[in-house]
């Protein structure tokens, strides 16, 4: 018999990162009465799992060399809601990375998978 529950557990063993999920939304100042768009982070400290596939695209005719991308996915729990166009903060030892999220997330009983790409600003 399939235990969704242990088999949850065994997976969240091998979170061996964690990260903030932070925002870009609109917030009025109380005193100026002015607002501006800041970044608030809704999430702090959560497990999760970075991992990293390097894709190998062989060269064409008309190409030099052959280009390397890297396909990198976020590991984490099904409960945890990452609203379309957050900032992912990843950290692990003193490592710091940022990530915004690049697709559909994959969403399974036992966690969910999201595509990552680099963060290079707030669009």
């Amino acid at each position: 018999m399939y235990n969704i529950e242990k088999t949850r557990k065994a997976i969240e063993r091998l979170y061996d990162w964690t990260c903030d999920i932070v925002e870009y939304k609109a917030v009025k100042d109380n005193i100026t009465k002015i607002t501006s768009n800041k970044e608030i982070t809704v999430l702090e400290n959560i497990p999760c799992r970075i991992s990293f596939k390097n894709i190998n695209n062989p060269a064409s005719q008309d190409d030099k060399k052959a280009t390397v991308f890297q396909d990198i996915k976020l590991i984490i729990s099904p409960d945890v809601v990452i609203k379309e166009g957050s900032k992912i903060i990843a950290k692990k030892d003193n490592i710091v990375r940022e990530y915004c999220q690049s697709g559909i997330p994959a969403n399974y009983y036992t966690h969910q998978e999201i595509p990552l790409k680099k963060f290079i600003r707030w669009t």
